[in-house]
């Protein structure tokens, strides 16, 4: 047999390089390995990238610098499944960085990875794939993204994956991209109720939270609400609610259900199936507060539609929310007082609560939390609205002093429902006479300063409803509460306007209140409002019209005309014509002004001046009247010693004998002595009397009184008052009526602008109309007074035709014009040719 030859072996083939293996310590090394084209290379590469950016955030952010993202983008889709799943798994840890979320938007990787998401894929990769989805979702463009590149489906189909990684990712990102509308819509449509459902089941509580959350979020649209309902997915959530060591859900379960709750159909399926008192009961029994408030914030949700609160009435909630009252947790008290107030809008509930309810919020208004102070007088304010016996059930739980203390709150909240249940109560005169003995005027001055529209407009109306009483107009006036109630009338907010207009209004009914409300600018701003269309209400109008009638002065200055009912009393003046822009001056105001030239200014005070007493002398100081006037310091002490300066016009009436002159020689030997001791800041300025005048009233009443008819009283006037202004004149002859030298000597010789009419004895057309309005007032005979041009002014009366043709017809009154300069007495017909004549038309 021959040899074996032994076979060499063959070398390798020079192309094939031996295994090597590299041991790096720099990431920029293996970063640069994500180039290589050997697909072993990229999978332990992309291992040892994620197990470095795994150890913290700033090693993602180094990888973001050495350019990793841009080498792991292009392996997503790597046909190597290993490789893939690592390079997707260094995008979902990194993921969590806002820069590498920037970037990978730039990248625009959510296509790559919604396509990996498919059922028959790898589940780490789903598992990463979805956790960088869910980090990503947080921003609307990727959101958008997700939508437009169908990922929606994907993503609910894994909420079935046996892994509970997947599951909770894709959750996630679900929970996050049904904040925006359009997903929201999108999954219900995709049936995501079931499979949500189903994880409310699950072991892993984040998975159970993840899965409320979503639902509660859901459960807003209506639709959802009954899918919801069919999937019986009401019973999973009571489920949860009686399971006690599922407590860390209850919050958010109720969540779901204040949602369900809100949806008439669906409480009606609660109701019928036994669930809503299931879910009542529970919540009397619960001492979580967090459970107990969010229970509460459901009920007032869904207590805003009237079916709803028939149901929840049906069922007795108002126990339950009563109960929530005293429990001593603030923000339960909170949310069972905004309850209160929602469930108030039913009848019954209001009843209900009212007897039980009050009293425990009366005593929620001393809190010290304002915010509990605030939501108890909101529910005050609901439960008084309309309701007499819940009115009264606040003034026997000794409310109205905590309600007046809750006016100086700084929760402008608490502040406007204060106001609103106190203006409820003053519904009632026994209650409001109780509000005005705490000082609600007083209180309602510094809400009428408040920056806050509804507190402005609700303290506007409270002062409407309390000014009718005048002496509450006194305190708001004592208060300084006029200014900041006049400035209201500016507001550019309807409401607000419209509330202060009223208020004026009302506060106007008094002379002094009226007057002040003019010092204060209130007659200008109500012109200015009632010129605009837009602005005006019928409280600026009725507004404007009582301030003129209660000052009216001022009424006849600006618009030339008294109606009848316009009684003319002692102050008032008339200065003439007021001109536009020009500042209406007081009769104080006018004394203080040098003698002029101008128009005299004709004044009426037929009262006696009051008699004084001075505490130093006990000495009694009597003003008596003769001619001529004289102007004479007159002195008097207050209760605490301040002595005021009180100028009176003063005369001694010739023929009344020496024990008159004697007592007016008194007072000025008097006067010198404690002219020292004069607080000239402290005077105080009274008008004069007018005794003249005073006769005139008493000799007239005496004349035209007995006379059996009104047209007998208004002749026998005119003639009286003509006899008094210096008789008849001829029309011819009027122009040698020296009436104006007649008032300059008047002026010159009591050195004032002011005369009394009692001192006219040549008056013109003006002077004798206005006396006979004057004196017709004072005993009952009906007449105006009309001022026109060059110095005329007439007296319009009505009268009915009492001739025996007429005897026994019902017929209208006529309107005459009252003759008082030509044929004193004689009447003239309203729209004759004469009575334009007259008139000088």
């Amino acid at each position: 047999m021959g040899k074996k030859v032994k076979k060499e072996a063959e070398p390798p083939p020079q192309d094939v390089f031996d295994p090597l293996l590299i041991e790096s310590k720099t990431p920029a090394t293996v970063v640069l390995m994500l180039s290589s084209p050997e697909a072993e290379v990229l999978a332990k590469a992309c291992d040892a990238l994620y197990k470095f950016a795994s150890k913290g955030d700033e090693n993602k952010v180094t990888l973001l610098g050495l350019g990793a993202l841009e080498h792991l983008h292009k392996l997503i889709s790597h046909e190597d499944p290993i490789v893939r799943r690592n390079a997707i798994m260094v995008f979902g840890i990194m993921a969590s960085n806002h820069d590498v979320k920037k970037l990978l938007r730039e990248l625009d990787v959510t296509n790559p990875l919604i396509s990996q998401l498919a059922p028959e894929g790898d589940v780490v990769i789903h598992e990463f794939a979805t956790l960088c989805l869910a980090h990503m979702a947080v921003e609307y463009t990727t959101k958008v993204k997700i939508f437009e590149q169908g990922g929606l489906e994907p993503l609910i189909r894994l909420l079935g994956s046996p892994d509970p990684d997947v599951q909770k990712n894709s959750l996630e990102c679900i929970y996050l991209l049904v904040q925006d509308f359009q997903n929201c819509a999108a999954v219900c449509e995709l049936n995501v109720i079931p499979p949500l459902l189903e994880l409310l089941e699950s072991e892993y509580p984040v998975i159970q939270l993840l899965a409320l959350q979503t639902l509660e979020v859901i459960s807003k649209d209506r639709e959802t609400r009954i899918i919801l309902g069919e999937n019986n997915g009401l019973n999973h959530l009571l489920k949860i609610l009686e399971t006690n060591e599922l407590s860390d859900l209850h919050v958010e379960t109720l969540a779901v259900l204040g949602n369900c709750l809100g949806d008439v159909h669906t409480l009606q399926l609660i109701q019928q199936t036994g669930g809503l008192k299931k879910l009542l009961s529970l919540l009397g029994v619960s001492t979580v507060p967090n459970i107990q408030k969010n229970a509460a914030k459901a009920i007032t949700k869904a207590a805003y539609d009237s079916e709803i609160r028939k149901i929840l009435n049906e069922e007795e909630v108002e126990k339950c929310l009563l109960n929530l009252l005293e429990t001593d947790n603030d923000e339960v008290k909170i949310a069972a007082s905004q309850a209160i107030s929602a469930m108030c809008e039913n009848v019954k509930s209001k009843r209900e609560l009212g007897l039980q309810g009050i009293p425990q919020l009366v005593q929620l208004l001393s809190s010290d939390n304002e915010e509990v102070k605030e939501a108890a007088v909101t529910a005050l304010a609901s439960l008084t609205a309309a309701s007499y016996s819940n009115a009264s059930a606040v003034v026997e739980a000794e409310g109205i002093e905590p309600l007046v203390h809750t006016l100086s709150t700084q929760r402008d909240g608490a502040i406007a429902n204060a106001v609103t249940v106190l203006t409820n109560l003053a519904t009632q005169e026994s209650f409001r006479i109780g509000i005005q003995s705490q000082g609600i005027m007083s209180a309602l001055a510094e809400p009428l300063h408040s920056s806050n529209s509804q507190v402005q407009s609700k303290a506007a109306f409270a002062v409407a409803a309390f000014g009718c009483d005048a002496v509450a107009r006194t305190e708001l006036r004592n208060a300084g509460g006029l200014g900041p109630l006049v400035e209201l009338l500016h507001s550019k907010n309807d409401e607000v306007r419209r509330n202060a207009c009223w208020a004026v209004m009302v506060c106007a009914s008094d002379e002094l209140t009226a007057v002040e409300l003019c010092s204060l600018g209130a007659l200008d701003i109500l012109e200015e409002i009632n010129l605009s269309t837009k602005r005006k209400n019928r409280f600026s109008e009725a507004a404007l019209e009582k301030l003129l009638d209660n000052n009216l002065s001022q009424k006849y200055s600006r618009l030339g005309y008294l109606s009848s009912s316009n009684i003319i009393t002692n102050g008032f003046y008339d200065c003439g014509q007021m001109k536009p822009g020009v500042k209406f001056l007081s009769l104080e105001e006018l004394s203080m002004q040098e003698l002029t030239d101008r128009r005299a200014i004709i004044f009426i005070n037929a009262k006696p001046q009051e008699e004084f007493q001075s505490s130093t002398n006990s000495l009694e100081f009597m003003i008596c009247s003769s001619y001529p006037y004289e102007t004479k310091p007159y002195l008097s002490e207050d209760l605490s010693s301040m002595y005021v300066v009180v100028y009176i016009f003063f005369y001694v009436r010739k023929g009344k004998g020496k024990k008159e002159e004697e007592k007016a020689k008194e007072v000025t030997d008097i006067t010198p002595k404690v002219q020292e001791e004069i607080n000239l800041e402290n005077a105080v300025w009274l008008p004069p009397s007018d005794f003249i005048l005073m006769d005139y009233i008493k000799d007239a009443s005496k004349i035209i009184l007995p006379l059996t008819t009104t047209r007998e009283q208004v002749v026998a006037l005119a003639q009286f008052v003509a006899d008094r202004m210096g008789g008849s004149i001829e029309r011819d002859k009027l122009h040698d009526f020296s009436w104006e030298l007649h008032i300059s000597e008047i002026e010159f010789e009591l050195k004032c602008n002011i005369v009394p009419i009692g001192k006219i004895k040549k008056g013109t057309f003006y002077h004798r109309a206005l006396l006979f309005k004057v004196i017709a007032d004072r005993i009952g005979i009906g007449c105006t007074l009309v001022r026109g041009k060059y110095n005329r002014a007439w007296n319009e009366v009505k009268l009915v035709d009492d001739s025996p043709k007429r005897a026994g017809l019902l017929l209208p009154p006529q309107e005459y014009i009252v003759d008082l300069m030509f044929e004193p007495g004689f009447l003239i017909k309203q729209g004759s040719a004469k009575a334009d004549r007259y008139k000088c038309i």
